[in-house]
């Protein structure tokens, strides 16, 4: 077996409405489906719940859940606030930027825009909590092939000291000339 694609990605919400309005004004997502039981399907659980779908473009599905008879909403204590996020695409530099200008005249705090030498983003909370980025990608096919050509042995060194193998450092210290790294 081979995965085709993601069919959805689930999160948690505190208002399934303030959800779809949120998605669909700030970043443009249709609201494109909407499941709402009395009881999990999987285990029979006297649970009532509404589960929404929103279209992240190209066939991706980004799903929440409104538990109301759920504990409120948390995230994992022990995971940084900077782990755990959802990243969407978007087609361009100008269009980050102008994404970035939108929701800051819309009230929302955004972090950046943080040049990852790969691509450009922005950083942001939806009205979840949910920490969210917007890419838009800047890589070259050179700086793709050198990054390809290093990920196993990143990953070995990585997996036997629990470094950061300097592999791609190049990426963080814009010294990106097309020589292979050391």
């Amino acid at each position: 077996m081979k995965i085709q694609q993601i069919h959805h990605v689930a999160y948690r919400c505190n208002d399934a409405a303030e959800t779809v309005a949120w998605y669909g004004d700030k970043l443009g997502m249709d609201f494109v489906l909407a499941i709402a039981e009395d009881r999990v399907p999987s285990t029979h659980a006297p649970d009532p719940y509404m589960h929404l779908f929103l279209d992240a473009g190209n066939g991706n599905v980004l799903a929440f859940f409104e538990l109301p008879n759920a504990a409120p909403m948390g995230r994992d204590p022990n995971t940084p606030e900077w782990v755990q996020h959802i990243s969407f695409r978007v087609g361009s530099v100008a269009e980050l930027h102008e994404t970035k200008a939108r929701l800051e005249a819309s009230g929302v705090p955004v972090i950046g825009i943080t040049d990852h030498t790969i691509f450009q983003s922005i950083y942001f909370f939806d009205c979840n909590g949910h920490r969210l980025e917007l890419v838009a990608d800047t890589a070259t096919p050179e700086m793709k092939q050198r990054l390809d050509e290093v990920k196993w042995a990143m990953l070995e060194e990585w997996s036997r000291t629990k470094r950061a193998p300097r592999h791609a450092a190049w990426m963080h210290e814009k010294e990106f000339d097309g020589v292979a790294a050391d």
